[in-house]
């Protein structure tokens, strides 16, 4: 209930009655009484004045399960939010919940993890109190062949979701780093769980860098932050409502295609290599070419100098400017 006064009290604007309150969500005074004192404690601004209301006069970077919920206007993505203040990792906690019966739409956020992973088990820097951490749980009814789309799907949302919070021109390097001025700013790890050509889940783990912070030396030239990008604080539950509004959407368009078809065009318009030189690094093998960006299978057509084309799978497969990470 109090993510959901915490959304009438934002999209209100102004105060809204107790009586209201009570009518709206079927509660006694009392209720409303406690659970406006409860997010108070939790920091949130919250004005009140007798025969006016309730008002939310203030609020600062309040990050939690409340305010997760106030913020996720979707159908089914990111409903229910399990925040965490703590994980190892969110893709371990999601794939645990997915085997357990958690239902599709399950959004699991953390504020910190102690064993982040990337691509290949890589390593991931997940501080607390920073950057946005966050896995989605689907259970999707297509053939397995489509899974591996999944993640251009994420990586399109992710772009435009961080576009609509931060109007900066977030972009994509394939297949779905996100990129700002040449820089990364969110990687992704997808995993799922499958018997024979029947997908049981696939869990989704995205992160974002968002606050202010000094990078690991071996990635500070390529590495950058939204607060820097953009020039103010960000919302952390803003970003990560808006990710999973813009995920819900594109999803159901790859749904109802049965591919990227709907959703192509979209995506190469921020490929930030598209019809540039780029070299593919793949075990036992590598070649340059121009990117000119992906079919409706998510493969990344590269031009080579013959004037051939070459479709490029995202899997051990590495794709880099010539002349630097983009």
């Amino acid at each position: 209930m109090k993510g959901k006064i915490l959304t009438l009290l934002r999209e209100r604007g102004d105060y809204v009655s107790g009586q209201e309150l009570c009518g709206r969500f079927g509660v006694s005074r009392t209720a409303v009484w406690k659970a406006i004192g409860q997010l108070k404690k939790e920091g949130y601004g919250i004005e009140a004045v007798r025969n006016k209301g309730y008002c939310l006069v203030s609020e600062g970077e309040i990050y939690g399960q409340h305010e997760l919920e106030s913020r996720m206007d979707t159908k089914w993505a990111g409903h229910p939010v399990v925040f965490y203040d703590a994980l190892p990792s969110t893709n371990l906690q999601a794939k645990l919940d997915a085997e357990n019966g958690a239902a599709e739409g399950t959004l699991l956020v953390a504020d910190m993890q102690t064993a982040g992973r990337g691509r290949r088990g890589r390593s991931w820097s997940s501080p607390g109190g920073t950057n946005a951490y966050f896995t989605l749980i689907i259970k999707p009814q297509f053939h397995v062949e489509l899974a591996s789309m999944v993640t251009l799907v994420m990586g399109l949302a992710v772009a435009d979701g961080i576009r609509k919070t931060c109007g900066v021109e977030a972009c994509i390097k394939w297949p779905n780093d996100i990129v700002i001025g040449g820089k990364k700013v969110c990687g992704m790890l997808a995993e799922m769980s499958v018997e024979r050509e029947y997908i049981h889940y696939v869990v989704i783990g995205v992160g974002i860098n968002v606050g202010l912070q000094t990078f690991p030396e071996e990635i500070a030239d390529r590495a950058t932050c939204l607060q820097e990008e953009c020039g103010q604080r960000v919302s952390r539950a803003e970003l990560i409502a808006n990710v999973m509004k813009a995920f819900e959407a594109s999803y159901e368009i790859f749904q109802r295609d049965g591919s990227l078809q709907g959703l192509a065009e979209r995506y190469n318009s921020l490929l930030v290599n598209r019809n540039r030189e780029v070299r593919v690094l793949a075990p036992g093998a590598e070649f340059q070419g121009i990117s000119k960006g992906i079919n409706d299978t998510g493969e990344l057509l590269v031009e080579k100098d013959d004037g051939t084309i070459s479709k490029v799978y995202a899997g051990e497969v590495s794709v880099r400017g010539i002349y630097g990470y983009v």
